[in-house]
């Protein structure tokens, strides 16, 4: 039975969401699996990848083959070259421990490379949100300025007016006439009659 390592689409439209898998390259794609051995989302920044590197490398040993999209996740989390030192091992190349130490080495730095992408991203986060308050607050205050000038302004025009027109008294208001009541409409006489 041949055996690939891909991945298995969840998730809603637009948002999608996988399961890394081994599974029988005859079955369908979100359909019957041999073993979950991971997740990965894509929808963040740096994508979230969880994996259980022991179970992936057991399945690798036993011939299974990724897929390219399994290949580099498997190869971003380590089990791939893990695989390839196991490889050396049974070879009589390596030690367990200098292959253990070989991997844990290569993990501590692509772990530091992570974070620093991460902390990179949070320093730009928060640069563009505060050149966007800045932003803000120059066209708030921009807004606050042109509305206190145009209350002035207006304030001022009132004033003038104000002077110049005395204030003129009313006149009385003539009394309505009462309106007259409306004669009653005569009704229609009746159509001739047909001969």
């Amino acid at each position: 039975m041949p055996v690939k390592i891909r991945l298995q689409r969840h998730g809603k439209k637009g948002k999608p969401y996988y399961w890394i898998v081994a599974a029988d390259t005859r079955s369908k794609r979100d359909g019957k699996y041999l073993e979950k051995l991971g997740s990965y989302n894509p929808n963040i920044n740096p994508p979230l990848i969880e994996l259980n590197i022991d179970s992936s490398v057991k399945w690798l040993q036993n011939g299974a083959q990724p897929t390219d999209t399994a290949r580099n996740i498997l190869s971003y989390k380590g089990a791939m070259l893990k695989h390839h030192l196991l490889g050396g091992v049974s070879k009589g190349a390596l030690t367990t421990e200098e292959a253990e130490a070989k991997l844990t080495t290569w993990l501590e730095e692509k772990g530091s490379k992570i974070d620093s992408k991460i902390s990179s991203l949070e320093k730009e986060e928060a640069n563009v949100k505060a050149k966007e308050l800045e932003a803000e607050k120059l066209v708030n205050n921009a807004r606050s300025e042109a509305q206190v000038a145009a209350i002035q302004a207006a304030a001022a025009e009132e004033a003038p007016v104000a002077e110049e027109a005395p204030v003129a008294e009313e006149a009385p208001v003539a009394e309505k006439a009462p309106v007259a009541e409306k004669a009653p409409v005569a009704e229609k006489a009746p159509a001739a009659e047909e001969k």
